[in-house]
């Protein structure tokens, strides 16, 4: 089978996304994985010296072939699914892992790279030697040194865990997608004319007229919570959004089993590794040292941020009262209650400054903050991709090509939720002395533009925007061509959210929002008098919304640190909120069913990254703030010790080097406006 024959097997620098349809998905990987076992038979015959040079001319190219053609696979999974698309994903999901898991524990191989790290460590780069180190650790966390039975209980705990996370994803796309409530004009009084355009859209494409057909996607279910006057409304979309995928809907689509087995077999591998539980073995790759120490990080998070959480509360309780009639507020009324609140106070609403935001203004914007503080330059470019509102670009420093782009920025149905970046192919100088640029897809779920208007884009997809733009930056202005530790790759999981992080915080700058704002009726772009008012505003019930992150990031620790609870999550959920959480919500919410970070997104017993990541990025934001925000030389040197990097060193050793000292927690207190509960 050739590359002609199936564009899955091409080398080409982007994916022929037009010509990849399901069918090639098996014999394509078919044939992948055959090359894989025959190279992998090759660097393991005896007497194979030991020598790094010939490893990666043997075994990374049909690995990285492998490793190109499933992600495209993955990917296309997640923003383009389809019965027969689901369908070969399933079929070749177990071979894939089969692959993968064998590799990773073959004590040949292992033995091979023992000698490698013994024998050529002296000649190699430091970059190689980093991810020569990474390697030989995911030997050992894939079960390299366990013996023969053991290995083959690991390998099938490896196999069901993949199906059980692709179940519950699919399951999860499933249930949003299935939601359909139909409401009149009446029942969505207050919510702006921008949001219901697209839902009376929709309606009528069913050929229905005069109402409005509502979904569980972000960009309807989000306003609506927001700005419905109609509390049963909002209910309404509530429990359904905190019921997907549980024993409140079909048996089908629940994920609750899913979970409990999940978790089980989480546990029965650390076991067999000989850690006591999973969070121990997320934490090996990671900063963090035990889950002992991220224990004490967010309960020391939670006891300064519970002050201002309870001020934040009792102040929206008083509003709600006094203001909306609301004497007992439940959770379907924060959002709308939060909103009244916030206009009241600072006297301007969130679709005040949503009208000043359109994707065609913000991202030259964007674009230009990068080309100004790292030397690059981005253009859009001609590539056939997975869906038409899908763009391309290519990224450049002086003529030279460093990486290209996808963006899909719209919500539609068989994509998934939520906004991520996803290292499509990182850099690479290949065996044979060629460069490959970097590739990947930034993808959110921002409403489309509908009859002829665009759509528009509140501050914090934005700000969503800007942080997915910063994983961006990372991996592809990486100047390590080193598989294993180039872009993203080899970055510690509980810091790879610093640039990201970093990144929104340009967002708030007076100087970004001038470049990136123009009014959708008058071009004119946001008023200083606005700005002014949404900075007021920045930190508008951030204790609330800390406390929130720490209640998420402790379910997650716990669950992963104490095997027992497998059983009984739904208890370990009202355990912890009867630790952090200020206000309760209603029995029947099953967020964790819903949860794909820690049971379908490779966060389990990483959740509290975000956090972690957040000490160090607004410490390292300082360093901006200091100079200015688009100081040339900071920038410059921000690129240099931590973007070009990657995973080649500890992501402590890059931040030292940026910020010239261990981080601290100081300025992320004073950044989220609580300093002084410290």
């Amino acid at each position: 089978m050739t590359s002609s024959s199936n564009p899955l097997l091409g080398d080409e620098a982007v994916p022929r996304f037009d010509a990849i349809t399901p069918v090639d998905v098996a014999p394509a990987i078919a044939t992948l994985i055959e090359r894989c076992e025959q190279a992998l038979e090759q660097a393991t015959l005896p007497g194979v010296p030991a020598d790094h040079e010939l490893l990666a001319r043997v075994l990374d190219v049909p690995l990285q072939a492998l490793e190109d053609a499933w992600g495209v696979v993955v990917h296309l999974q997640s923003v383009a699914d389809s019965p027969e698309l689901r369908a070969a994903f399933a079929a070749a999901q177990p071979a894939v892992t089969a692959l993968y898991t064998r590799i990773g524990a073959d004590e040949r191989l292992f033995a091979l790279y023992r000698r490698v790290a013994q024998e050529c460590a002296a000649r190699m780069s430091g970059p190689q030697r980093k991810a020569l180190a990474d390697s030989l650790r995911a030997f050992r966390l894939a079960g390299a040194e366990l013996d023969p039975g053991d290995k083959t209980r690991f390998a099938a705990i490896q196999q069901r865990a993949a199906e059980l996370g692709r179940g519950f994803s699919n399951r999860l796309l499933d249930a949003t997608d299935a939601f359909v409530h139909w409401a009149s004009a009446a029942e969505l009084a207050g919510v702006p004319d921008d949001v219901l355009a697209p839902l009376r859209a929709a309606a009528q494409r069913d050929g229905r007229d005069g109402v409005f057909k509502l979904n569980l996607q972000q960009p309807c279910v989000g306003p609506v919570l927001r700005y419905a006057d109609d509390r049963t409304l909002r209910e309404a979309l509530y429990r359904a959004q905190t019921t997907r995928a549980s024993e409140f809907g079909p048996a089908d689509l629940d994920n609750s089993a899913l979970i409990a087995e999940m978790l089980r077999l989480r546990h029965e591998k650390a076991a067999l590794l000989g850690y006591a539980n999973h969070a121990e073995v997320s934490l090996v790759p990671k900063m963090a040292d035990s889950p002992a120490q991220v224990l004490e990080f967010l309960r020391d998070l939670a006891r300064r941020c519970r002050p201002q959480a309870e001020r934040d509360l009792a102040e929206l309780r008083a509003f709600a009262a006094a203001e909306l009639g609301l004497p007992a507020l439940q959770a379907w009324d924060l959002a709308y209650a939060s909103e009244k609140l916030r206009q009241a106070r600072y006297a301007f609403s969130e679709q005040d400054v949503k009208r000043h935001f359109g994707l065609d203004k913000v991202l030259p914007g964007l674009f230009g903050i990068a080309e100004t503080l790292f030397d690059v330059r981005i253009q859009e470019e001609a590539q056939t991709a997975w869906h038409p509102a899908v763009r391309a670009f290519r990224v450049e420093r002086a003529g030279e090509l460093l990486g290209r782009f996808f963006l899909d920025p719209y919500a539609r149905a068989g994509k998934r939720g939520g906004a991520w970046m996803n290292g499509a192919r990182a850099r690479w100088r290949k065996p044979d002395g060629a460069l490959r640029t970097a590739l990947a897809y930034l993808v959110t779920n921002f409403a489309a533009p509908t009859d002829g208007k665009p759509g528009l884009m509140s501050h914090d997809d934005v700000v969503t925007l800007f942080h997915e733009f910063g994983h961006g930056l990372h991996f592809l202005l990486s100047q390590v061509d080193v598989p294993g530790v180039s872009g993203i790759s080899g970055v510690e999981w509980d810091a790879v959210e610093l640039p990201s992080q970093l990144m929104e915080n340009f967002a708030w700058e007076w100087s970004t929002l001038q470049r990136i704002s123009a009014h959708v009726d008058t071009g004119a772009p946001l008023p200083r008098a606005l700005y002014d008012k949404m900075l007021a505003a920045r930190n508008f019930q951030s204790g609330l919304q800390l406390s929130r992150q720490v209640e998420l990031a402790l379910f997650d620790m716990r669950l992963h640190a104490e095997p027992a609870r497998s059983e009984a999550v739904q208890a370990l959920v009202d355990e912890v909120r009867a630790e952090a959480a200020l206000l309760s919500p209603p029995a029947y919410n099953r967020f964790q069913n819903g949860f794909s970070h820690i049971f379908a997104g490779g966060y389990s017993a990483g959740y509290y990254s975000y956090l972690w990541a957040e000490v160090l990025a607004a410490d390292a934001w300082s360093v901006f703030e200091r100079a200015g925000a688009l100081d040339q030389a900071v920038g410059r040197r921000y690129r240099e010790t931590i973007l070009e990097v990657g995973g080649s060193r500890t992501m402590n050793e890059s931040f030292v080097a940026f910020v010239g000292r261990e981080p601290e927690i100081g300025a992320l207190l004073r950044q989220r406006g609580i300093a002084q509960a410290a």
